[in-house]
């Protein structure tokens, strides 16, 4: 069999063509290697720690770097290699730029990253423009022109990326999908879902207080503080559109027979960031006197091509329960995640809602009545294995990802249009046809591959 090295440079040559269509990439015939995948991760925090975990547990990859400013992190990075009787791996700490040195490295074949938001795209970039096959968390890009950016180079040099959206493999949103792909719904007509869960106690410490009281972020804050809240500060947009979305879009075929046309968003007023700082600090506390700039409630209406409407809902600063608020809403029926429940007419009985759990039973996707076992204890109930489990086997065979460039670029593109739609007091914004036409002959993803 060829070296690996080969395999990728061949590989790479159809890059294009194999992104554009998933179900062209295994009509060639392309087998799995019998090599370990050598895998570096640029940065392992808290995220990155998981993932890096995740991947110790398998016997097919190699971890051959890691790469974090953060030199606290080291020393859990050793433990956990020492743990899984993994040999040592070379470590970049240097600088901000030292990740460049990491994808310098002829012997790694694919990258995870899982940075700070402002690095996502330009380390992506860098490390597809390396060759590297890369696994990108969410989200992928703040700018429209970094979305641009991801999908441009992807094609010039056919490295692949996947997002890396946990939630798309969740167990009752795969149990869904599975009925919407089985016509349980009947024509699919409207979405809802979103990000409602509240960050304030990530969004500020100090290091010094009990985790979660703090009142202080950037340079003073730990862990998320120290650069998440910013963009609530600098920024009025849906900063973080993807949990919600990227179920969503699977289920609608966006990118594959489908896609985004249009979206107009509103922001609530500010208030429950400069709240909790009083709360927990004090109105005499110096963040007391910021004027934040994020709306505590956004709302975005996305239309697509075939005619669906999705509500998007970005709720992160004021008091409240999780929930991804998901509602799937067809011809024949519709599922609310909130509640639990499901209506099917002709099979619930008129008026009256089912319970959720036994329909997303009766229709547990295959892919979590075979591996859901080996998801157990991954993260997040399971779905992170899944997720992971996707881009090592993708990244195995160098074919595009079930979740590639071109859904990391549409998704994200949410963070500027919903800007720009706040600034101009909710006028729709067009989203760019990042397949270029594409999209009207891509042929939708088959879920229900077991290496998926």
């Amino acid at each position: 069999m060829s070296s690996r090295r080969e395999f990728v440079k061949q590989s790479a040559l159809i890059g294009t063509g194999l992104a554009l269509s998933p179900a062209f990439a295994f009509a060639q015939d392309i087998k799995p290697l019998t090599e370990k995948l050598r895998v570096g991760l640029i940065g392992v925090g808290l995220r990155g720690t998981n993932h890096l975990q995740n991947l110790l547990y398998r016997d097919d990859v190699e971890i051959v770097a890691v790469c974090d400013i953060d030199t606290r992190r080291m020393p859990v990075v050793k433990e956990l290699l020492k743990k899984h009787k993994h040999k040592a791996v070379k470590q970049f700490t240097a600088n901000e730029l030292d990740y460049k040195n990491l994808l310098a490295l002829d012997n790694i074949d694919a990258v995870i990253i899982s940075t700070p938001w402002l690095w996502h795209a330009r380390m992506a970039k860098d490390a597809m423009k390396a060759g590297k096959y890369v696994g990108l968390e969410v989200s992928a890009a703040n700018t429209m022109e970094e979305c641009w950016d991801l999908v441009n180079i992807h094609e010039e040099t056919g490295s692949h990326l996947m997002i890396l959206e946990n939630v798309c493999y969740r167990r009752d949103v795969m149990a869904v999908l599975n009925m919407v792909k089985q016509n349980v719904f009947g024509e699919l007509l409207h979405f809802r879902c979103g990000y409602q869960h509240d960050l304030r106690f990530v969004k500020f410490n100090d290091g010094k207080t009990a985790y979660g009281k703090g009142a202080e972020f950037g340079e003073k804050g730990i862990s998320e503080s120290a650069w998440r809240t910013r963009h609530s500060l600098l920024r009025n947009a849906d900063v973080y559109p993807t949990h919600g979305l990227g179920p969503v879009a699977n289920m609608c075929d966006i990118n594959r027979g489908n896609r985004f046309v249009s979206i107009s968003s509103m922001a609530s007023k500010a208030v429950g960031l400069n709240k909790y700082i009083v709360d927990v600090g004090g109105a005499d506390h110096p963040n007391a006197k910021l004027k934040w700039k994020q709306g505590d409630v956004i709302t975005s209406m996305i239309s697509t091509s075939n005619g669906e409407t999705i509500i998007v809902t970005h709720d992160c600063n004021s008091p409240r329960p999780y929930s991804l608020g998901y509602r799937v809403q067809g011809s024949e029926g519709l599922w609310e995640v909130d509640g639990r429940r499901i209506y099917i007419e002709g099979k619930s009985e008129p008026h009256r809602w089912d319970e959720a759990q036994p329909w997303l039973d009766k229709y547990d996707h295959p892919l979590w009545k075979r591996f859901a076992e080996r998801a157990t204890g991954s993260g997040h109930g399971g779905m992170d294995f899944f997720v992971l489990n996707a881009f090592v086997e993708s990244a195995k065979r160098n074919v595009a990802p079930p979740l590639d460039v071109y859904d990391a670029a549409a998704w994200s593109a949410v963070t500027p249009l919903s800007e720009a739609s706040i600034a101009a007091n909710g006028e729709a914004q067009e989203f760019p046809d990042f397949t270029r036409g594409n999209w009207v002959k891509r042929k939708p993803w088959n879920w229900n591959s077991d290496l998926f």
